[in-house]
């Protein structure tokens, strides 16, 4: 199992101003989820939706006869995982299935343990809405790039699944929101957990590289930099409004995601080009 970030859990804003900074950043006793405190679920509800929807999916599949070991590549595509030929084929919709459908209990557990870490660590900065579009977002265009690589290497057969991608991609929008030096924080808890997500990025993108070259395990490589590009993309338009007041960084997140989802909607229409 990878290890996942470490850092400071941030509470997210509950006033209804509009001139104060988002996000709230308050000592360790008012964190969410701090010892101090006990575990608040709806402290950080966006992590927990997504972390539910995966497990629910899971259980879901496992409850219908599927195999929590070694499901078959028939089942996973019953339960909405990509393949390059049903996409193309109209079944656009696998690109976001795909990224709640797990390849066994160990693929859930790491992908899960991961998001829950980043989750708590991005939601403060993002929002439930923020956390989850980006999820959305970045695995939806992890999805699209793995897409492109097949069609240019004519792979219709390969089936993919997992929310990896979509991992990735809130590590890269950490990457660039964490590198706002006015938010109000110290400097060098800024750069530590920074460092930590860098580190977390780049050394399970080298653990996917090198699962490529045994035989027990297949990673889409594709999947995790198109994810991971896409999110460091999403953070760069967001630095500038992050502690200009709640209603301009909402607003100026709707106008990123947009923005975003028009592009990813441009390169699919290119990928269908390329057949």
């Amino acid at each position: 199992m990878s290890p996942a970030p470490e850092g400071e859990v941030l509470p997210p804003h509950t006033g209804a101003t509009t001139d104060h900074p988002i996000p709230d950043y308050e000592r360790e006793v008012s964190r969410p989820n701090s010892r101090e405190r006990g575990w608040n679920f709806l402290a950080t509800p966006g992590t927990y939706i997504l972390l539910g929807i995966n497990i629910a999916v899971f259980c879901y599949m496992i409850f219908r006869g599927v195999s929590p070991s070694s499901p078959t590549p028939g089942q996973l595509l019953y339960f909405g995982a990509t393949n390059t030929e049903f996409i193309l084929h109209g079944q656009w919709y696998r690109l976001l299935t795909a990224t709640f459908v797990h390849v066994g209990l160990l693929h859930i557990a790491t992908n899960m343990w991961c998001l829950w870490n980043l989750g708590l660590l991005g939601e403060p900065l993002l929002g439930p809405f923020g956390l989850i579009a980006v999820y959305v977002i970045t695995g939806v265009a992890g999805n699209l790039l793995g897409l492109c690589s097949n069609v240019v290497f004519r792979d219709y057969t390969s089936v993919g699944a997992g929310a990896s991608g979509a991992v990735f991609g809130i590590a890269g929008i950490l990457i660039v929101l964490l590198s706002n030096k006015n938010l109000p924080i110290p400097a060098f808890e800024l750069n530590r957990l920074r460092r930590s997500v860098i580190q977390f990025a780049v050394l399970n993108l080298i653990i996917g590289i090198g699962a490529n070259f045994t035989s027990i395990v297949r990673i889409d490589n594709h999947a995790h930099i198109g994810g991971f590009l896409s999110g460091l993309a999403l953070g760069v338009p967001l630095v500038p409004r992050m502690t200009s007041g709640r209603a301009r960084y909402l607003a100026r997140q709707k106008i990123t995601f947009a923005a975003a989802a028009f592009l990813l909607f441009l390169f699919a229409y290119f990928i269908t080009k390329l057949r």
